[in-house]
């Protein structure tokens, strides 16, 4: 049995992580497009082609990590090693030379992938240890949950003080205020990444007993990890549509700062896009608390699918609502609705990850769970990359005017379309992770099989 310090120190890991990787995705498309200088175009064909380096790097990491033997575990010691370079790549990638636009945009390409590459060599690993922490599958669900958890703590964090440190640090150059807010962010991410290591320990030891080339023909012959590939990016990508879409939404149809009142109470307060994803980072904590509960009663699959059903059915509620007083407080309830299934979601991904995993060492007789989380890994970069392009592509289809002087107004075609982008394209996403996970085939029954077969093979190894 884990104990409470480890789901802890497990929790810090994913908290930096995501201290990052929610203001990669939710502010990195207007950072390229409104501070950086990049044409819409260009941002989103750079978010783009950086995946494809992603998804080489992502299963190479999964199987170096697999094969790494140290007195520390075999993954647990990228922590250590990667922090510092993690944090300083953040930096980086933030960071805006005042070169002419082709230089710059060698730069953005360069310091993206550098960034998504040291990702892949921290996150692979990390994730790979739910595999290695524990044997049970609902304490994995546990472990999931700690970690989602501190991730929406981290993001929430992060998102809450983001535009505030800009402008605080900024001034008049806003891109020297983008650049301090993230030296800021990085400092407590690289704290986190050392907890996590000092905190946590693999009590697993498995091996990796076939050639690199076996494992790769186990994992294309494997179903169950097909269909979480799917629902992965079906979930990254939701989130990473509706969160990117927040700050454009604000700034051309609510206006960047929305006086939102309650008049019969008297009471009134600025809502602005970090405010309004910082709630739903809240949210999502609320939902990740749930996870455990529910899904014990209703199993793994069975929640996924509700879940994803009533983001159905709340997104294109979104669409219908009135720019008003109202109205925006609709909006806000929604925001919390919604992410609080997304909260009870996130857990589930990571903790079915690890089932997979587990089914992948009963039938095909050898531990990859490095190689299985890296695929976790890459549905989460690809879906951050391909919601991040398709909204900056749908945008310039649109006609939007981007780095617009202040008071444009934005054309009705590119109102629509940031409408739709927080609405019934996420939708359809949702039905596709519904579709995807029907045909999941590691029911409740089945993995409690899995567990006990796995349990008396290991004790004869």
């Amino acid at each position: 049995m884990a104990t409470l310090r480890e789901k802890i120190g497990y929790g810090f890991g994913d908290m930096a992580s995501s201290s990052f990787w929610k203001v990669f995705s939710y502010y990195l498309p207007f950072f390229y497009a409104n501070i950086f200088g990049l044409s819409l175009v260009d941002a989103g064909l750079l978010m783009l082609i950086t995946r494809v380096w992603d998804a080489v790097s992502d299963p190479m990491m999964g199987i170096i990590a697999d094969r790494t033997h140290t007195r520390w575990g075999k993954y647990r010691p990228y922590l250590l090693w990667i922090a510092a370079p993690f944090s300083i790549c953040g930096i980086l990638l933030f960071t805006t030379p005042d070169w002419g636009y082709a230089a710059k945009l060698v730069w953005a390409y360069v310091t993206y992938i550098l960034m998504m590459t040291i990702y892949t060599a921290i996150n692979v690993p990390y994730g790979s240890m739910l595999g290695v922490m524990t044997d049970n599958s609902k304490e994995k669900t546990v472990f999931s949950s700690f970690r989602m958890f501190f991730a929406y703590t981290g993001s929430f964090i992060s998102l809450l003080i983001w535009e505030p440190l800009c402008g605080a640090l900024g001034g008049y150059d806003t891109a020297k205020g983008w650049q301090g807010a993230m030296i800021c962010i990085s400092c407590g991410v690289f704290v986190l990444f050392i907890l996590c290591f000092l905190l946590t320990k693999e009590h697993l030891h498995t091996v990796s007993k076939v050639s690199v080339g076996s494992d790769l023909k186990m994992l294309v012959h494997n179903k169950p990890w097909w269909l979480m590939i799917g629902a992965a990016l079906c979930s990254n990508l939701f989130n990473t549509v509706r969160g990117s879409t927040v700050a454009f939404f604000f700034a051309d149809v609510l206006g960047t700062k929305y006086a939102l009142s309650i008049p019969a109470l008297g009471i009134s307060f600025l809502l602005f896009a970090g405010l309004f994803l910082t709630i739903g980072e809240i949210s999502n904590m609320v939902g990740v608390a749930l996870a455990v509960p529910i899904t014990n009663k209703l199993g793994k699959k069975s929640t996924f699918i509700m879940v994803n059903i009533c983001l159905i059915v709340l997104s294109v509620m979104f669409f219908f609502i009135p720019v008003t007083n109202g109205g925006v407080w609709a909006m806000l309830v929604l925001q919390v609705i919604i992410s609080i299934f997304t909260g009870i979601q996130s857990p589930l991904v990571w903790s079915m990850y690890a089932d997979v995993s587990d089914y992948a060492e009963l039938k095909y007789k050898t531990a990859s769970t490095g190689l299985i989380f890296s695929s976790a890994s890459m549905a989460q970069k690809f879906g951050g990359a391909v919601g991040g392009a398709a909204v900056t592509w749908l945008l310039a289809a649109c006609g939007y005017v981007a780095n617009a002087e202040a008071g444009f107004t934005q054309p009705d075609s590119a109102i629509t379309c940031l409408k739709m982008l927080m609405s019934f394209i996420p939708a359809l996403v949702s039905v596709l992770a519904v579709v995807v996970t029907y045909f999941y085939p590691l029911t409740t029954k089945r993995i409690a099989e899995i567990n006990e077969q796995l349990k008396l093979v290991r004790s004869e190894e």
